[in-house]
This record gives C-alpha cells, sequence and structure tokens, in this order.
C-alpha cells in the first residue's frame, strides 16, 4: 500500500526531519514513520497500518504536502521471528553501568513479536489475576500502575518494600532534596554577611533534621498508597521472580503467591555501585542511601565520585560542618557536563571543602579504630589520610538480573539491562520495561514518561516514547542544568553550532541576591538558528531549564525565545538574552558588532 501525507491542518510544503525506519523495518499502526517540520512546528507522521517498509518515496530535506505519497509498505508481511532484534542488542552492549551524559537510547520503532517459546512453565492455580502486573513501584512503576488502572485495566502493583515511592522517593530525589534545602538555607545565610546581615553559627540538631527528612518522605508515600487504593490498585509487598511468560512468584509476608499477568511491565530500577575491594562491613563506609540516613556528622569525610549524586551529599555534609574532600577519577569533576557549566560549581566548593582531587583514584581503604584510611593514585594524590566516614558515589547498576526474567524469555545483559522498543516492549511483546533497567539517563522523570507508554501500549492505546531530549540536573550549589545537545558531545561527533551565553554577572536579579557566578547559554544549528542544546549553572538551573527542554522539542528558533517577553527581573530572563547574544541583539551586555 502506498503510505501518503495526512491531513497537516492547512501546512503546506512541510521539510522532512527525520526518517525513523529503514526499508525491511517492521512497524506498528500508528507508530511514527516519519518527522516533518513546519513554519514553527513540527509533526509526526505515523504508519496507517501495521507491515514492513518496503521502500521510502522521499529522503530527509525533501518539501511535501498533503496526500503525497512518501512510502511503499507492505501490509500483509509477517512479524520477523527473530527474539531479539538487532537494536535491542545495541541497546544492551552499549548501555554503560556508571551514569554518562543523558542521550535519548537509540530504540527500534516496532514491538519485536514473542517468542516462539520461553525457558519456563507453570500448570498451577494463580493466586491472583489480572490485566497487568507492575514490577517495582518507584516513579515508574506507581505511574505505569497509575496509569493502567486509569485505562480500565485491572492492575497488580508489586513492590520489595513496605512503602511505595523506590529509591527515589524513600532514600534518593526527595530525601536529598529536603537536606539540600537545609544545606542552601545554612549557606545563605552566611552569605549575607558581606550584605550586613550576619546570623549566628548554625546550631544543627541532626535528630530533628533527619525526622524532617523522614517526614517529607512518609508524606508522599502514604499519599501514594492512597491513590493506589483508590485506584483500587492491587499492592502486594514482596520480592518478585517470573516463572515463565505468564506467571509471577511473589515471595511475601503472607508466604509465595502466583500472579498470573496478560501483560508485565519491569520496573525494578538500580542500586548503588559497590566497589569491590572496600571493607562494607564497617558501617564507617557509606553508599548513597547510607548517607541520606544521617546517622551523624563526620569531622572528615571523603567522597568517591565527582558525579551529581556525590556533590550533592558533599554539599550537605559541607554545610552541616563536614570537612569534605572529593576525589574524582576523570579530569573534571560532573563528567560529561560542558566545563563551563561545571567551573562556577567548582570554584565555590573549593573554598569550602578540605580538598579536591582530580585524575586521582582511591586504591586502599583500612578500617583503623580511629577512622578509615584511604590510599590515593594519581598526578597530585596526597599521602593516606584518615577521615570518620567516606561515602562511595560511582554510579548505578541495574537490577535487571534480580527477578528471573529469562525464565520468561526475556532478554538480559550481563550488566542486568534489559531492552526496550518505543513502545517499551521487550523482546517478549507482551511484557514491558521502562526506567533505570532499560538504560541511561536513569532518570526518574524519564521513567515516569516511559511508564505512561508501556501502560498506554498495554491497555491497547497507539503509544510511543519519542522524547527529543531528557534534561538532567545537579542539585549542588549552585545548581547545574543542562538539555540537548553539549558542546563536548559536539566537538566529539563533529556537530557544527553556534552559542549564546549571558553570564549572570549582568543579571539584575543574580546580582541583588548575590548570586554572579552563573550563566545560561544555548547551542544552535547554524544553518537553521534552531535550538539544540542549553546550559545553565546557578540559582535555580533545575527549574530554568525546563523552558530550553520545551523550545527544542517544539522546535523553537532563537527568535522564538528572545522575542518572548520574560519577566523583569528575573534569572529566567537570563535565558532570552542567550538567545539576543546568539543574535547580536543584546543591550544588557556590549558585545563587538558582528
Amino acid at each position: 500500500m502506498d503510505v501518503k501525507v495526512p491531513d497537516l491542518g492547512g501546512a503546506k510544503g512541510v521539510r522532512v526531519l527525520e526518517l525513523l525506519i529503514q526499508p525491511g523495518d517492521r512497524i506498528a499502526k500508528d507508530a511514527t514513520m516519519l518527522v516533518v517540520e513546519g513554519d514553527k512546528a513540527t509533526m509526526d507522521i505515523p504508519a496507517p497500518e501495521a507491515g514492513v517498509l518496503s521502500s521510502w518515496a522521499i529522503k530527509i530535506g525533501d518539501t511535501i504536502d498533503e496526500g503525497q505519497v512518501v512510502a511503499a509498505l507492505d501490509a500483509s508481511a509477517p512479524a520477523p521471528a527473530s527474539s531479539a532484534p538487532a537494536a535491542a542488542a545495541a541497546i544492551l552492549s552499549a548501555a554503560p553501568t556508571v551514569p554518562a551524559a543523558p542521550t535519548v537510547p537509540a530504540a527500534q520503532t516496532a514491538a519485536p513479536a514473542i517468542a516462539a517459546s520461553t525457558t519456563g512453565s507453570f500448570s498451577g492455580k494463580a493466586d491472583v489475576e489480572c490485566d497487568v502486573a507492575v514490577i517495582g513501584a518507584g516513579p515508574g512503576g506507581y505511574t505505569a500502575a497509575f496509569r493502567a488502572a486509569d485505562l480500565g485495566q485491572n492492575v497488580v502493583l508489586i513492590e520489595r518494600y513496605p512503602t511505595l515511592g523506590g529509591v527515589c522517593l524513600n532514600v534518593g530525589c526527595i530525601p536529598s532534596k529536603a537536606l539540600l534545602h537545609a544545606a542552601r538555607v545554612i549557606d545563605e545565610a552566611a552569605n549575607f554577611a558581606p550584605l550586613g546581615i550576619q546570623f549566628g553559627k548554625p546550631k544543627v540538631d541532626v535528630d530533628a533534621l533527619r525526622a524532617h527528612k523522614n517526614t517529607v518522605v512518609n508524606k508522599l508515600t502514604t499519599g501514594l498508597a492512597g491513590m493506589s487504593r483508590a485506584r483500587k490498585v492491587n499492592v502486594i509487598q514482596g520480592s518478585a521472580e517470573f516463572v515463565d511468560a505468564f506467571h509471577l512468584q511473589v515471595q511475601s509476608a503472607d508466604g509465595v503467591k502466583t500472579v498470573r499477568f496478560k501483560h508485565a511491565i519491569i520496573a525494578v530500577g538500580s542500586q548503588p555501585v559497590k566497589l569491590p575491594g572496600l571493607p562494607w562491613d564497617d558501617k564507617r563506609l557509606m553508599d548513597s542511601t547510607d548517607a541520606l540516613d544521617l546517622t551523624d556528622i563526620p569531622k572528615r569525610l571523603l567522597v568517591i565520585g565527582g558525579g551529581i549524586i556525590g556533590l550533592e551529599m558533599a554539599c550537605v555534609y559541607d554545610a552541616l560542618g563536614s570537612k569534605v574532600t572529593v576525589v574524582e577519577l576523570s579530569e573534571q569533576l560532573m563528567p560529561g557536563a560542558d566545563l563551563d557549566l561545571v567551573k562556577p560549581l567548582q570554584t565555590r566548593i573549593s573554598k569550602h571543602y578540605e580538598a579536591i582531587y582530580l585524575n586521582t583514584k582511591v586504591t586502599t581503604v583500612k578500617a583503623e579504630k580511629t577512622g578509615l584510611r584511604a590510599s590515593f593514585e594519581g598526578a597530585n594524590a596526597p599521602e593516606p589520610q584518615l577521615y570518620d566516614r567516606i561515602l562511595v558515589s560511582v554510579g548505578r547498576t541495574p537490577n535487571g538480573k534480580k527477578l528471573a526474567a529469562e525464565r520468561a524469555g526475556v532478554v538480559v545483559s550481563d550488566r542486568g539491562f534489559i531492552a526496550a522498543d518505543r513502545q517499551m516492549r521487550t523482546n517478549i511483546s507482551h511484557i514491558f520495561a521502562i526506567g533505570d533497567v532499560v538504560g541511561q539517563p536513569m532518570l526518574a522523570h524519564k521513567a515516569t514518561h516511559e511508564a505512561k507508554v508501556a501502560a498506554e501500549t498495554a491497555a491497547g492505546h497507539a503509544s510511543e516514547f519519542v522524547a527529543r531530549v531528557i534534561p538532567s540536573v545537579a542539585y549542588t550549589d549552585p545548581e547545574v542544568a543542562w538539555v540537548g545537545l553539549t558542546e563536548l558531545e559536539a566537538k566529539k561527533q563533529g556537530i557544527a553550532y553556534q552559542k549564546g551565553a549571558f553570564p549572570y554577572a549582568a543579571s539584575g536579579r543574580a546580582i541583588g541576591v548575590n548570586r554572579t557566578e552563573g550563566l545560561s547559554k544555548l547551542l544552535f544549528d547554524p544553518d537553521t538558528h534552531r535550538v539544540i542544546g542549553g546550559g545553565i549553572v546557578g540559582p535555580n538551573a533545575g527549574d530554568l531549564i525546563s523552558e530550553v527542554a520545551l523550545a527544542i522539542e517544539m522546535g523553537c528558533d532563537a527568535s522564538d525565545i528572545s522575542l518572548t517577553i520574560h519577566p523583569h527581573p528575573t534569572l529566567s530572563e537570563s535565558v532570552a538574552m542567550a538567545a539576543e547574544v546568539f543574535e547580536g541583539t543584546i543591550t544588557d551586555l556590549y558585545l563587538p558588532r558582528r
């Protein structure tokens, strides 16, 4: 059959931006085949029927109109026999263990066929039957369960911990931000001294602060429990394993329960990497979960790993009174972020921390009665040092190998990743995977969007995960945020770009709050002037980056941002001014005429 351009809402002469499949690829009905661009918006062109692409009648860069034939599709072609598609295998082989710069992972367009046979089987009677079984109740898991229930599905949500919310709500994003806010208040009070307002040295009640953190967590997890009851989601506490492609066994407090499902969504998340050879039986050696327990405030703290999580916890403990040392194996803090975003953070924390060692590794940690003695290796490595506590924060590893997915025929990589296509299907078409377990970036806001796609697809709706960009934020002081193409990636891949950057030293709002170390920058396509990336360092960067993400998703160019009136005086107007710098229309700076 011929595939024709559908109704474009009156748009004419739209340009072909992307061809998402190649001849020979199978595509599901309503899955996106190509992306086109009109005057100010981009549009997805879906497949009118499921089938195999025979040929394209167009190429990238062509202009097309409503009703024009763009491709030939064989709608009678059978599904491919392979149970592990090549695109899925590529994801498995490429998925890293340690967090890297956020990118949208490669994925196939169409859902793979169910495997002809699986390695497990179950012939008994199930204790519970459902339309959708969700394994894991983190942001991805509970979102998938709630969305599926809202679509009329009978849902079982399985969680091994007593409370819903997963790592993010219980021992990750939420408690860390509660502590980071406390740290920020302490730092801001100190920063007021040059402005003529002095506060006394803060008295930190660790028990009260820990109780506040726990209250924040409890409020959110209790809310999730209430929403699950309201939606009639059946929550089972216990550890789940696959028995075969349609059954799970859950080890619960009430014994073993067997769950039969029509669809399953794997949302088992990840856990901190534990470096081998360290004395993990000593409680003074911590991972990120331990650090959030806030047992005490060590006099000297060593943080192994200068990535986002390590630096966030370093900010907390520094503000609470610890002398902090950070050791990072690479040549810069926060590997993957552009250096101009990291530099203001490094300059600020260098004045607070005891030491920062780059290009340095910790070779040994020995437990002694008076502390943990760490030895270092590197050009500027210090002599062995004694610390009261050591935090190891070198990344996270997925939990894909913890649920016997191979019994269901699901392919799991050696590292524990599970590949998924754009509908979040695994190689077994009725079993989905979302969140950390499907690959980088390991971020809650990615998982929630994937969750809705999986739930909607399982309920029979047309849905795909087609995010162009995924923002990344470090909630340090100052915050660091970026989205889309980074300058590091552009230079590495040979991608042409132009830049506009606005320094906070010229921002009235930044000067007023005595925080002028930041900047906002935008990266543009040299030919189209469309926004392709951006980064912000400074107060509230994590909130400001959303405008840049939206601009990239909508295909905005520089004038779309610069001509949008931003409120003054705000930090948000620095994004518009970065666009003005690129265009040469900036009046809040004096720059030589181009």
